[in-house]
């Protein structure tokens, strides 16, 4: 098998090729979430809220960072969506209220995507190419 090499900068830049169920978890998701708590603290501890409506503090923060990591979500989601051969326009769902959350979390992060090579590129899970920068793993 050809060996490619996945990256953060791949993950979360690109919107080429494809991604497994375990990498978008692993190396988006997670470290996004992890992201969110942080600065969700930093704007609790620094008290950077403002009020978009009676009881609903919105940190400054935190939508700084959302706003900056929305490259990422549309990125990463393109290719999981490629992994399940459909295109990331598909994305644009995320723009009905409620069904959103419902079909992100059942297409992109529960749903297996199609076995082998399609339009997208190669199958992630038959190829060795889930290493971390420059550790590329081989198919011993």
């Amino acid at each position: 098998m050809a060996e490619r090499k996945v990256s953060l900068g791949y993950v979360w830049f690109s919107f080429e090729g494809r991604i497994s169920r375990s990498t978008y978890w692993l190396w988006y998701f997670l470290p996004v979430l992890a992201i969110s708590i942080a600065v969700s603290f930093v704007d609790g501890i620094t008290g950077t809220f403002f009020f978009m409506a009676p009881e609903m503090p919105v940190g400054i923060i935190s939508t700084v960072v959302s706003i900056v990591l929305l490259w990422p979500m549309i990125a990463a989601g393109a290719k999981r969506l490629h992994d399940r051969g459909q295109s990331g326009w598909f994305q644009l769902i995320y723009l009905v209220p409620v069904i959103n959350l419902i079909w992100w979390f059942i297409f992109l992060g529960l749903l297996k995507g199609t076995d082998g090579a399609n339009r997208f590129g190669p199958d992630p899970l038959a190829t060795s190419d889930w290493a971390p920068d420059g550790m590329a793993q081989s198919d011993a």
